[in-house]
């Protein structure tokens, strides 16, 4: 290729190999084009005319063009994920978690949410994998998730080397990240257990239900806790309306031992978040709901809430999580039975209802549920493990 200036070695070392790019050149005072992939760049040449200007100009527009990719391995490029990349990233999604992927739902607040780092790896330009991880704890800690491999690439270790990637450019990036925390919906075995930390496991009780039913699902709960001793018991539960009263409730210093917290964090719909002051703003972006034991200013019990939001299970229902925390089962009845109730009117057609809690709650909850027709367990007792190791 002719070198069209001084400097033009600059904008060669910005691309990953001479393969991903064309230029098409242009007499002085008309235009450059340059493709690299997927992208075009048009570059006016006769602004500035001063070769050296025009130079670091055309140098410093094609590193910004390029910088969504950092870098290679194992026969990968790996890349910054972009709002464009979401049809190829869903048609590597096949089956993930059963139906209970969220992704479909939240990539496109992934590219824009504050701390988050989505990279996707690409094989002779077809997407095969994608992880992300999602900075917190004062940048400390790094939270990956929403890991994927395509179909016909599952069990042959790409995993693996994008986890390995991931890890080394959280490092570089992010070097005051001492720990990655991770949650998991299944036993990976004793061997894969071995690499980390297990700080915690909570029991998970699933729920699958109609919108035509549900209503009378909640009414039929509500109906056992006055019938119960449950209703006669003088622990209630109040909203936590505000930023404030959130801080006040989860810096308490023992807040943490009262209600068990698993490995001292609240672990929001599968993000595990240390309680300190820097990760509340995370959790004021949630649009959460919750509730806390208001009987004394030390509460025993506090729950919350994601928004419903829509899952490619069954051809396209709705996912709803709840959180439990604590160990009185009076209080886990009524939160339980609290979150169900405000959300009954948004739901629409089939739901999964997904309760985490405290292993010890597991046995009464599933009982406190039966007997409804339309509103079922889903899933037998499955659990939910908290680990972290070194990044």
């Amino acid at each position: 290729m002719p070198r069209l200036f001084k400097g033009w070695d600059m904008i060669l070392n910005s691309f990953t190999s001479l393969q991903e790019f064309k230029v098409h050149a242009r007499p002085r005072g008309e235009t450059c084009h340059i493709t690299h992939r997927q992208n075009h760049m048009t570059v006016d040449t006769s602004t500035p005319r001063d070769t050296h200007t025009r130079t670091q100009y055309l140098c410093f527009t094609t590193v910004t063009m390029a910088s969504h990719c950092v870098g290679e391995s194992d026969g990968l490029t790996f890349c910054l994920a972009r709002p464009e990349d979401y049809d190829d990233v869903m048609a590597i999604s096949q089956d993930i978690y059963g139906g209970n992927d969220y992704l479909p739902h939240r990539y496109h607040s992934w590219m824009t949410e504050p701390g988050r780092v989505v990279i996707i790896a690409r094989r002779d330009r077809k997407l095969v994998a994608l992880e992300s991880g999602l900075l917190v704890d004062g940048g400390e800690t790094v939270i990956v998730e929403g890991l994927r491999v395509c179909p016909n690439e599952r069990g042959c270790g790409l995993a693996g080397v994008i986890q390995r990637f991931v890890d080394g450019y959280i490092k570089r990036v992010y070097p005051n990240v001492k720990i990655k925390r991770l949650t998991r919906g299944d036993d990976p075995g004793p061997e894969k257990l071995s690499k980390f930390t297990l700080l915690a496991r909570r029991a998970v009780l699933s729920l699958l239900g109609d919108s035509e039913g549900f209503d009378g699902f909640v009414s039929g709960l509500k109906e056992k806790l006055v019938g119960s001793d449950e209703s006669n018991s003088s622990s209630r539960l109040v909203p936590v309306k505000d930023l404030e009263a959130l801080k006040t409730l989860l810096l308490d210093s023992d807040l943490s031992s009262r209600l068990q917290l698993p490995g001292g964090a609240i672990i929001q719909d599968w993000q595990p978040l240390k309680l300190m002051e820097s990760n509340l703003h995370i959790l004021a972006r949630r649009n959460l709901t919750w509730f806390v034991d208001g009987s004394s200013e030390k509460p025993l019990f506090m729950s919350l809430h994601t928004p419903p939001y829509p899952i490619p299970f069954n051809g396209g229902s709705l996912r709803f999580n709840i959180d439990l925390y604590g160990t009185d089962t009076s209080l886990a009845k009524k939160a339980l039975t609290a979150h169900l109730n405000i959300v009954k009117s948004e739901i629409q057609g089939l739901v999964l209802v997904h309760i985490y809690m405290h292993q010890t709650l597991w046995e009464d909850l599933k009982q406190f549920c039966e007997g409804h027709e339309t509103v079922k367990q889903f899933r037998d007792y499955w659990e939910q493990l908290f680990l972290e190791r070194e990044p």
